[in-house]
């Protein structure tokens, strides 16, 4: 049986739902429209999004969160420089189901 490429992702909403393109583009979208709660932060020299997410949320696997939140796509690099918005988690299991 094969895997899936989200099975080591980081679940939202009491596990009900995985880091995918779907739930990217609806975190993307809330934050454009100001649906959702969340601050920002500029990215440092050689700090990724996994480093980040630990830092932010307890949890390195969160960093696909702050990719799609901030636009970068499903990397876990980014220049230094980089605006990352950092979304209140909480805001977030509405969002999907």
């Amino acid at each position: 049986m094969a895997l899936s490429r989200y099975y080591r992702t980081q679940l939202l909403n009491n596990g009900r739902s995985l880091g995918t393109s779907q739930t990217a583009n609806l975190i993307r979208k809330a934050v454009e429209t100001n649906a959702i709660t969340f601050r920002t932060t500029m990215l440092k020299e050689s700090q990724r999004l996994d480093i980040l997410a630990g830092e932010m949320y307890g949890d390195g696997r969160y960093w696909w969160v702050l990719a799609a939140a901030s636009g970068i796509g499903w990397s876990l690099q980014a220049p230094p420089g980089t605006r990352i918005v950092v979304p209140d988690l909480d805001d977030l299991t509405f969002l999907v189901t």
